[in-house]
């Protein structure tokens, strides 16, 4: 599941939650960490990052996530569980709005790569696109990890295709890789430059 995310500027806790008001929604995001429950059905975060740059897109999104899910059928019982739900009101509280995205990858060896270490921080440029025409968009980044969409989870409506990262070795490198992509568009794409907190997915 590849997750978009945009935070509140402060954190909109129910007024019966009991928490404190005056955190931001990425501080709430942080309480949310759903790694104990993740953890416990099989799932791994192999991907973390903040959103450096909104190249192409309205949307100024903060942060990006990717979890590894065992089946689809777990990602569907987890909404049931009870310290799933326990934490979910951080995320609610977090959240302005969010893209999530079920995804497959290109290559399925990364159904079996390891889990994502925090560390050093990478440069990595992210596309997302509308496309009748995955492989064509695939081939525009070469060397990149390439997603296929299989459903919007949540969103706004737009359903999405093509899922793109590519690991960089600078700043400047990711952004003129971004500028040249000429065919994506605000409205049907998403270009990002991210700076990865964990990745296990990309190599460089």
């Amino acid at each position: 599941m590849v997750n978009l995310m945009k935070y509140h500027e402060v954190a909109q806790y129910q007024s019966d939650d009991g928490m404190d008001k005056s955190i931001s929604g990425r501080e709430a995001d942080d309480r949310y960490n759903p790694s104990s429950v993740l953890s416990k059905i099989g799932a791994d975060i192999v991907f973390v990052a903040d959103v450096n740059k909104n190249h192409v897109g309205a949307e100024d999104w903060d942060r990006i996530a990717i979890v590894r899910y065992a089946t689809r059928k777990s990602f569907i019982e987890m909404q049931s569980r009870k310290d799933f739900s326990e934490k979910h009101k951080h995320k609610a509280a977090g959240m302005q709005r969010t893209i999530i995205v079920c995804c497959r990858p290109e290559d399925i060896a990364l159904d079996k790569a390891g889990r994502a270490n925090a560390g050093n921080s990478r440069t990595v440029l992210m596309v997302v696109r509308q496309t009748d025409n995955r492989n064509t968009a695939f081939s525009q980044i070469e060397s990149a990890t390439n997603f296929a969409a299989e459903g919007t989870i949540i969103g706004d409506g737009r359903m999405w295709d093509t899922v793109q990262f590519k690991a960089f070795d600078s700043q400047q490198q990711a952004d003129e890789n971004a500028a040249s992509l000429k065919d994506c568009l605000p409205g049907s794409s998403f270009v990002m430059t991210l700076d990865a907190s964990m990745d296990a997915i990309t190599t460089r």
